[in-house]
C-alpha cells in the first residue's frame, strides 16, 4: 500500500507526546471508557533525498509514503529502525446539579528536540456540557439540550445511573484522543 502523504511520519511521532499529553490532561470525575492501540512496523527503505519511507508490520505488510517536510529528524531515521505508533481514546462523564451548556477544546503537542530520532504527539480534548431536559425512566432514557440549542434523546444502559438525576442537571462529556509515534533505534 502506497501512501503520498507526509502524515504518516507525522502520526508516527505524535503518539508518543499524546500519551505524555493525556496523562498530564486534568482527568473528569465521574464514569469514562478508556481505549488503545499500538502498531510497530520496522523500516526497510528510506530514501532521504526524496524522503520516501517503506516500513513493514509484524505481519508482514508493507507500506510506503513520502514523509512531509514538517517531519524534523528524518536523516536519523536508518533501515532497520521501529517506529511505533500509539493511539488512545477516553470518554468520561459527570452529571453536576445546575449548570448552563458549554463546549470547548484543548489541542497540544510536541515533537523531538532537533538532532534526535523523530518522535511527535498530538492530542485533542473536547469538553460539551449537556443539560438535562427531560428523562423517561420506562424506557429508560435521558434528553439532553446542547450549547448550540440542539437536543438528543439517549437510552439509558443502566437504569440505576439515574437516580438522583433531575430535569435541569448537566453533564459534562469530556472526548480525549491522541497519537504517539516514535522511532527507535534498529536493536543490535
Amino acid at each position: 500500500m502506497k501512501i503520498r502523504s507526509g502524515v504518516g511520519m507525522v502520526l508516527v511521532a505524535a503518539v508518543i507526546a499524546a500519551n505524555a499529553s493525556v496523562a498530564r490532561a486534568q482527568a473528569p470525575k465521574g464514569q469514562g471508557v478508556i481505549a488503545s492501540t499500538q502498531v510497530k512496523a520496522t523500516v526497510t527503505k528510506i530514501n532521504h533525498q526524496t524522503r520516501e519511507v517503506t516500513v513493514k508490520t509484524d505481519d508482514g505488510r508493507e507500506f510506503s509514503f513520502v514523509a512531509d517536510p514538517a517531519v524534523k529528524n528524518l536523516a536519523q531515521v536508518n533501515v532497520g529502525d521501529v517506529v511505533t505508533a500509539t493511539y488512545a481514546e477516553a470518554l468520561a462523564y459527570e452529571v453536576k446539579k445546575g449548570g448552563t451548556p458549554d463546549a470547548t477544546q484543548t489541542v497540544a503537542g510536541g515533537t523531538a528536540a532537533a538532532g534526535k530520532k523523530p518522535a511527535a504527539a498530538v492530542a485533542n480534548q473536547v469538553t460539551v456540557t449537556v443539560q438535562i431536559t427531560a428523562i423517561d425512566p420506562a424506557t429508560p432514557s435521558v434528553t439532553f439540550k446542547g450549547p448550540q440549542g440542539n437536543t438528543r434523546t439517549i437510552k439509558v444502559r443502566d437504569p440505576e445511573k439515574l437516580k438522583g438525576v433531575s430535569v435541569g442537571d448537566t453533564v459534562v462529556l469530556t472526548y480525549t484522543e491522541a497519537l504517539a509515534i516514535k522511532v527507535d533505534k534498529a536493536a543490535k
